[in-house]
């Protein structure tokens, strides 16, 4: 094979683990055989080498799921493809519960991965041991039992897919590290190795642990970490039975599979540490770290309890192994920020085996197509913020990610390390007045409050949760009296210039060419018609345009901004997030609340709903704005920093007269699910249309030189939808839901749950959810027709379904 470093290529990937490989010999299927793949050392050398080989289905998102059952067909198929064997099996997982908690979030994670069509079993302790028969079961209180899951070699799976590769023209090259990315503008130029320089069309950084490095190069922010990581292999152990199931016994930190006549016992257990956080050697391959018998052994002797047969069983290995870690605990797979030509598949959190080869396929899939063949915004490497890539916040931020990986995940945990990194200017005030804070992107936020000197509520649970009560109270002050949110976190954007209108029409789907001091509300369609932003649009002036988002979408929603300007047009983008302090007063007081404290007219005659005013308040000035995300009447007041803590106090301080209440996010998020809004990530995404998702009203069809998407979203409305999003009330009041719960309609799977919680008002808990119907077209009838349940922790609740609100479904509260 040619080991000449090519001039050019279509495609240069970097890194030759399995994710990398995966990526190549995909790009090559469909066609695509001028890539080249740049190895540092040898291909499985960084952390491929040491993979366990696990291929688990459970996984804690629908579209991670997808991709590990594209790695499952991949497994079955890929000997037969290129004709190296990759030592795959299927052999199954148990999962193990040992206490009534546990229990009942595996029986979640097995609705939720019904919801994707994968088969899992619930057996109980007997049936868990005729599957394993070492297995110590007198503890447990249930299993479940993943029958298609298996294993294989790692080593030889890459090589399988890097001959294949190579087989179809791919050009692989070892010991060429990439030492540096040329840009030219918004787009990756050429890879440049010691061996010279290769100009690119497209760039893949699939380079584990070194992601975030050769993230750096490219000014792309890569934030994931080397961790320690643990195995154990036996010696051989008699009587053993060949291709038992893989054990995932979370309550132990472990999991256990066999490895050749023995076992291998492998662990997330807490107490790991950083390796290299300062710069990976230069010479690391096939890197060993030091055995620590100190650190594992009690969870190694643990594990003796479990599987009996360890405590006479040799030690063949101890092996320590870096892994790379991530921030939240999730991959980077997509578009870098900033780069139109730049893919990141980096940073898989020990799961970069069973992930990678369907991974590689989604990847090589994206780059061909122009969109990801499935909706993965959790993954997303425009999610990273600035500080996420800092040595110490990734020090401790990853060995969380590994302390917790084995932890029930509890709805609503929070993070607890490193905390208090961004703080809006009302933090001390909001603190004060008794927030409980979570953390979104390093920012605190309040989730709930608790009265002064009141006894704040510990722990969690799968039902009503210990701060319920708490948050109920907060939702019912929006309805009746008036809730003060603290929004600070928001993003906003700034748009300006000579260009800006003509910018904003053309991405926004709905019409913002109004008058000025008015919002819109609008999405960011792709040009498939599918949802890539779910922002509100305020016209300062001719132009200039204030765009808020998200906190978790600002950064995003800024690069799709940037990547449609064009050329020609001077439009500047400006994320003036920070100098902007946000509050909400919501609910049927808020505007006798507000209106003695102001000149300006809040009557809704002088200030209808869509306005947006600057106004004076207390001594100061702020943006008011007629708009709502909990379905009442409401302000939202952007206030400049400076100003934020004397207008909160001047509102508070007229608070009481009102039955003012400070609410949560807890409580907004009751409170929009009631009226059924939609969240961007949850419920909506980048392969969601308006159509589907009830949101036509918000698209200006007609609009001179219409949108983006518009082609693909008229050719929809002619030929009708064959999904809609749901609104759901559960007919239980004791059920709780919160999302990928399975969907069916007169006994038949028909979709999944986006987004749920408690509606105090309605007395139960409310979801939405998106249905699939036989075709497109379906009479919208079909979609609340028919009986619907809902499956929680494997038992199914029956369902009231909804195409409109099922709380003031005409909006009256809102336009009053």
């Amino acid at each position: 094979m040619d080991q000449t470093l090519p001039s050019r290529a279509r495609v240069v990937i970097v890194g030759g683990g399995i994710i990398g490989a995966s990526t190549a010999y995909h790009l090559a299927k469909r066609g695509w055989a001028d890539v080249v793949l740049l190895e540092r050392k040898r291909l499985t050398s960084g952390t491929t080498w040491h993979a366990a080989g696990l291929i688990t289905q459970a996984r804690p998102t629908s579209a991670t799921r997808q991709i590990v059952k594209r790695s499952l067909q991949i497994f079955e198929s890929l000997e037969g493809e290129t004709g190296f064997a990759t030592g795959f099996q299927r052999t199954g997982t148990l999962h193990l519960a040992d206490s009534p908690e546990r229990w009942e979030e595996l029986r979640r994670q097995a609705s939720g991965c019904r919801s994707d069509g994968i088969r899992v079993d619930l057996v109980g302790p007997a049936a868990a041991r005729e599957l394993f028969p070492p297995l110590y079961v007198d503890d447990l209180v249930g299993a479940l039992y993943f029958p298609d899951d298996g294993r294989g070699n790692a080593t030889d799976t890459t090589m399988a897919l890097a001959r294949g590769a190579q087989a179809l023209g791919v050009r692989i090259l070892e010991g060429t590290p990439a030492t540096g990315i040329i840009r030219d503008g918004d787009r990756v130029a050429a890879v440049t190795t010691e061996r010279g320089c290769t100009e690119a069309d497209y760039v893949v950084n699939a380079a584990g642990m070194w992601g975030r490095e050769l993230g750096a190069m490219a000014g792309v922010r890569v934030p994931l970490q080397a961790l320690a990581h643990y195995y154990v292999v036996t010696e051989a152990i008699p009587g053993l039975p060949a291709a038992l199931p893989t054990i995932k016994s979370a309550p132990d930190y472990s999991y256990v599979k066999n490895e050749g006549a023995g076992l291998m016992v492998g662990f997330f257990e807490p107490g790991s540490y950083a390796w290299a956080s300062r710069g990976i050697p230069h010479d690391a391959e096939f890197t060993r770290l030091p055995e620590d018998w100190g650190h594992l052994g009690p969870f190694y002797e643990n594990m003796i309890k479990r599987l009996p047969v360890l405590a006479e069983a040799g030690i063949r290995l101890h092996f320590c192994g870096p892994e790379s870690f991530t921030p939240d605990g999730l991959y980077h797979l997509g578009q870098a920020p900033g780069l139109r030509n730049y893919y990141v598949a980096a940073g898989f959190n020990s799961i970069g085996f069973l992930s990678g080869p369907g991974a590689g396929s989604v990847l090589a899939d994206w780059i061909v197509d122009g969109r990801p063949p499935i909706d993965i915004p959790e993954a997303d490497p425009r999610r990273a913020a600035p500080h996420e890539t800092n040595r110490r916040y990734l020090e401790q931020r990853v060995t969380e990610t590994l302390d917790e990986a084995y932890h029930i995940h509890w709805p609503f945990q929070q993070r607890t390390r490193p905390r208090g990194l961004r703080r809006s200017p009302l933090h001390a005030r909001i603190q004060a007045a008794g927030a409980v804070f979570g953390e979104l992107l390093g920012w605190e936020r309040a989730n709930w409050y608790a009265p002064p000197g009141a006894d704040r509520p510990d722990g969690h649970s799968f039902g009503r949760q210990p701060w319920f009560d708490l948050s109920a109270a907060e939702h019912r002050a929006v309805r009746e009296g008036a809730g003060l949110f603290e929004l600070s976190s928001f993003g906003k954007l700034m748009v300006q210039g000579r260009d800006a209108e003509a910018v904003m029409q053309r991405v926004c789907a709905n019409d913002v060419a109004v008058e000025p001091d008015r919002i819109v509300y609008t999405q960011w369609l792709n040009r498939w018609g599918g949802i890539e932003a779910d922002v509100t649009v305020t016209r300062l002036g001719e132009r200039e345009f204030l765009v808020l988002s998200g906190p978790a979408t600002v950064s995003r929603d800024h690069d799709w901004l940037l990547e449609h300007i064009g050329r020609d047009e001077f439009v500047t983008v400006t994320d003036v997030s920070l100098t902007l302090a946000m509050l909400a007063v919501m609910g049927p007081e808020s505007r006798r609340l507000l209106q003695p404290l102001t000149d300006a007219d809040l009557s809704h005659a002088a200030f209808p709903f869509g306005a947006s005013r600057e106004i004076d308040i207390g001594y100061g000035f702020a943006r008011a704005t007629r708009l709502t995300y909990v379905g009442e009447l409401g302000f939202e007041l952007l206030i400049p920093a400076d100003l934020a803590v004397h207008v909160y106090d001047t509102i508070t301080e007229s608070g009481p007269a009102f039955r003012l209440r400070h609410a949560g996010y807890y409580a907004l998020n009751s409170l929009r699910l009631e009226k059924a809004y939609r969240s961007w990530g949850h419920d909506i995404s980048s392969r969601d249309t308006p159509l589907e998702a009830g949101l036509g009203f918000a698209v200006a069809w007609d609009k001179p030189g219409g949108f983006i998407g518009r082609d693909a979203l008229m050719h929809q409305r002619d030929r009708g939808v064959s999904r809609r999003l749901v609104q759901f009330a559960l007919e239980d009041p004791d059920a709780f839901a919160y999302h990928d719960e399975p969907v069916y309609r007169d006994g038949i799977l028909v979709g999944r749950l986006s987004s749920a919680a408690r509606g105090h008002t309605l007395g139960r808990t409310v979801a939405l959810g998106y249905v699939t119907a036989p075709a497109a077209g379906t009479d919208p009838s079909w979609y609340t027709a028919g009986q619907f349940e809902i499956e929680i922790a494997a038992e199914r609740v029956r369902a009231a379904a909804s195409l409109r609100p099922m709380y003031d479904h005409a909006s009256s509260r809102v336009r009053c």
